[in-house]
């Protein structure tokens, strides 16, 4: 496990603020108490879930061509058939995981292929698990042709804390299942866009790990 560099320079703004901020307290009320180690305390818990909200755990998995991963750890909180009018404009399947702000929020390349496409798109903050949220969020969408000439879409979706969204994908970059796509800070949606004869192998509310829970089989 290691720490995501996009959480270097939060961890170390919110490090400081939280020092400054004791440093003031002991300069106006000097003498120790026990509510200046209940705060201590508060702040060494803040700070360390802080830090693991930015963690990057190591994933141990058997790729497999026919299978799709879940991109993001969370819980599955949709599985319906939509209009996909971005960029397949037909039927698909969207499996979407909302991601609270204790899970990891990095988010994995769920198949092995090719960077298709790629869109960010600036919109609103509705919390993540809401339906709305796919239509109206600030997101970015990433198409990826697999090896074996399927397409799914991986969308990134902020939420009611998320105000940045990091995607590493570009047109044309060649991805193996496993790899780092991105990360979404402080709370967030990832929804997987799906052919319609894929076989879902996940329930509405089950809880998911990225490479660790399939979400679906591509048909044989």
């Amino acid at each position: 496990m290691y720490i995501h560099k996009a959480g270097y320079i939060p961890i170390l703004v919110i490090l400081a603020l939280v020092l400054i901020i004791l440093l003031c307290i002991n300069l106006i009320f000097p003498v120790q108490s026990i509510i200046h180690y209940l705060l201590y305390g508060i702040a060494f818990v803040f700070i360390a879930l802080v830090v693991r909200f930015f963690r990057v755990p190591k994933r141990i998995f058997m790729p497999d061509d026919h299978t799709i991963f879940s991109a993001a750890d969370g819980a599955v909180v949709a599985i319906e058939e939509i209009e996909e009018t971005e960029y397949f404009n037909d039927k698909r399947i969207q499996v979407s995981v909302f991601m609270s702000p204790l899970n990891v929020h990095v988010n994995w390349c769920p198949v092995n292929g090719t960077v298709e496409y790629i869109r960010h798109y600036p919109g609103k903050h509705h919390p993540a698990y809401l339906p709305k949220a796919s239509l109206e969020n600030e997101m970015t969408s990433v198409v990826l042709k697999t090896t074996n000439g399927h397409r799914i879409m991986v969308r990134q979706i902020a939420g009611i804390m998320a105000r940045r969204i990091i995607c590493k994908a570009s047109p044309g970059l060649k991805v193996t299942q496993g790899d780092k796509l991105g990360i979404i800070k402080f709370g967030s949606r990832v929804d997987l866009i799906l052919p319609t004869d894929c076989n879902i192998l996940v329930e509405l509310n089950q809880g998911v790990r990225a490479m660790k829970h399939k979400i679906a089989e591509f048909p044989s």
